[in-house]
């Protein structure tokens, strides 16, 4: 018989890890909700064992925990139907991790999606997902692009003037249903580059631009302005930006329909954090929700407004507990006072948060979780470049060469921002549920690389 482990107060220490686990609100997890310690003391999620699905699919490999997806989808939906007296949706805000199957388990559950690009607009629909549950965001959304949103019947969220002006190009025969995104000018304690809704931005249009926007829609037959959208940023614990936010857009809104636009959507986006570490105490989903709605629906109230349809797009705190990265353990090197490093065969190609934002993750041996954690090493990556560094002073029990280690929370920003530095190719990536794991994405190989290149005629080698 298994036996549960750790997820809401796992500690990777000198010490075993307790069994405490929040499957209401999966994002204050570490670890997914089905993970356990077997029976030969090895940890399985969904099922299955970790080192058992590194042996049979390689590593580096992501193993997405379908239970915990659904448990996160289902905690939204939920706690939107709970806390706002009007209609409500969540989309999955798939720039997090893409793909049909991903998509398919979110649509299932009767959420909806936004893309940024052509690429998440094809994955989208052809993963399940109904074109009037999409929405189409992109601060330089190409001609294409924005041709493909109107031919597949999507909401675009217009972000600027271009936008406008190129959907005014196509001479389109039924009016887009639009979205307009605007910057709200509030700050939020959370890395620099994923701020995005203080004024400094390159998202949305400046707040004394939105009235005229609104105004010059109002001769345009091809637009129907059917909501507004703003974002405050992502890995957010704080609550109080989301209120703050809830009364800009109740402005906004009222400015709107006044101006006769039919609007009927409030996009309040996303930016609820998760649990990286320990010491991390993002707000749960319930206790998200519940301010926002309480907060949307407050200021609507108090400006005599019929309550909008809410959406909100979580992303990270969907699908980034579901996520366990595995790796093989390969060379080691200890400088004497000052560092040992513990090489896998991975790093910055599969999961570039670290060298990007500084990001932080939980560690531990596959096979060995229990295990007394009396070394202190700094795990680096494969990649010829000093950065590579995935985590640093992780305390581990002694590790070998053919180790598997298993690194939590990478569900969201590590398949999806993951590249071919080095010219490594991409990891494989398997879906576990009830003990049956399933691939979702095939390894690449190391000749697919060069499927792309062409070698002009004059440069090719004389045989």
């Amino acid at each position: 018989m298994t036996t549960s482990m750790a997820t809401a107060d796992l500690q990777v220490s000198n010490r075993p890890f307790e069994s405490n686990r929040d499957t209401a609100s999966p994002n204050r997890n570490l670890t997914p909700v089905t993970t356990a310690v077997g029976p030969k003391g090895g940890l399985e999620v969904g099922g299955c064992g970790l080192s058992d699905l590194a042996r049979r699919y390689g590593t580096p490999l992501y193993v997405l925990d379908e239970a915990t997806l659904r448990g996160n989808a289902q905690a939204y939906r939920k706690a939107l139907a709970s806390h706002y007296p009007g209609s409500a949706l969540a989309l999955y805000a798939s720039k997090a991790n893409s793909s049909l199957a991903i998509t398919a388990v979110v649509a299932s559950e009767g959420l909806g999606l936004d893309a940024v690009s052509a690429g998440e607009l094809l994955t989208a629909v052809q993963g399940g997902m109904p074109p009037e549950r999409i929405v189409f965001h992109g601060n330089n959304k190409s001609l294409e692009e924005l041709q493909l949103a109107a031919d597949l019947g999507v909401t675009v969220v217009a972000d600027n003037w271009s936008d406008l002006e190129l959907l005014a190009s196509l001479g389109l025969s039924q009016p887009v249903r639009l979205m307009l995104r605007f910057t709200p000018g509030i700050e939020c304690h959370t890395h620099e580059y994923i701020r995005t809704g203080h004024l400094d931005s390159k998202f949305g249009f400046d707040p004394d631009q939105l009235e005229p926007v609104l105004r010059h829609l109002q001769g345009c037959s091809w637009a129907l302005v059917s909501g507004l959208h703003a974002h405050i940023g992502s890995q957010i614990f704080e609550l109080q930006p989301h209120r703050d936010l809830a009364a800009v857009m109740a402005d906004a809104l009222k400015l709107a329909r006044e101006l006769g636009h039919p609007v009927s959507d409030l996009n309040v986006g996303g930016g609820l954090g998760i649990r990286y570490v320990a010491s991390d105490d993002p707000p749960s989903i319930d206790e998200w929700v519940r301010t926002v709605a309480e907060a949307v629906a407050g200021a609507c109230q108090e400006r005599g407004l019929d309550l909008p349809r809410l959406l909100c797009e979580p992303g990270r705190s969907l699908v980034a507990t579901a996520g366990v990265t595995l790796y093989s353990v390969g060379s080691r090197k200890e400088i004497p006072g000052i560092r040992t490093y513990l090489s896998v065969d991975g790093g910055m190609s599969d999961n570039p948060r670290p060298i990007t934002y500084q990001s932080l993750y939980t560690a531990v041996l596959a096979d060995r979780p229990e295990a007394e954690a009396s070394d202190t090493v700094t795990l680096a990556g494969k990649h010829c470049e000093s950065g590579d560094v995935l985590l640093k002073d992780l305390a581990l029990p002694p590790a070998q060469a053919g180790d598997v280690l298993a690194v939590f929370a990478t569900g969201a920003y590590n398949a999806s921002m993951a590249s071919n530095y080095n010219r490594i190719p991409r990891p494989a990536a398997v879906m576990v549920h009830d003990g049956m794991a399933e691939l979702v994405q095939r390894r690449e190989l190391p000749e697919e690389l060069l499927r792309y290149d062409v070698l002009p005629e004059r440069l090719r080698p004389v045989v």
